[in-house]
């Protein structure tokens, strides 16, 4: 792989951070490699789960998440075009039903209960806006409720003691995002 061109998102002013360039320029050269001439493997959940470091001077967050997000929803297509082939189209759409159905079951749980919880004295996602949204989740799975993908891409939570672990929360979002790239 040569050096990676400048990826051209705009840059953040003054005290502003923003994703440090280096990292981002490099991945998005690595991602290009593996979608037009099959190099390192890479998949949509690859995409999804990057982190980049925060620094003043860097790329606008909300430029680089939003190229993130199409070039997700690219790698999610090829892999369903390929899924669907190997496996058929009915086998398909049944995972992602099953795969609904569990996240279903989990966003149902009473309030308070939908996820396990961090110690006293450690930091977990604030319970009350986690089940606000697991809540319209929910529903969006029930009846078809109308949430984007990058409406739960996009999903913030404040931090409270005693929240819900971070990585149970983010695991249900990662495998929604994925259900609903499957059907689209």
């Amino acid at each position: 792989m040569t050096e990676p061109a400048p990826a051209g998102f705009p840059d953040v002013h003054g005290r502003a951070k923003g994703y440090a360039k280096r990292p981002v320029d490099e991945f998005l050269a690595r991602a290009r490699d593996a979608f037009e001439v099959g190099g390192e493997p890479m998949s949509a959940g690859d995409v999804r789960s990057v982190a980049f470091p925060l620094v003043r001077g860097g790329y606008s967050i909300a430029a680089v998440d939003a190229a993130l997000g199409r070039i997700e929803d690219a790698f999610a297509a090829r892999e369903r075009e390929s899924a669907m082939s190997a496996l058929g189209a009915r086998a398909w759409v049944g995972q992602a039903r099953e795969t609904a159905q569990v996240l279903l079951d989990r966003l149902s749980r009473p309030a308070k209960e939908r996820f396990d919880r961090v110690g006293v004295l450690r930091y977990g996602y604030r319970v009350a806006e986690v089940d606000l949204v697991a809540d319209k989740l929910a529903a969006y799975l029930a009846t078809g409720e109308e949430i984007t993908v990058d409406q739960v891409r996009s999903v913030a939570f404040r931090m409270e003691r005693r929240g819900y672990r971070e990585s149970q929360v983010d695991a249900v979002l990662d495998a929604l995002v994925e259900v609903m790239l499957a059907v689209r």
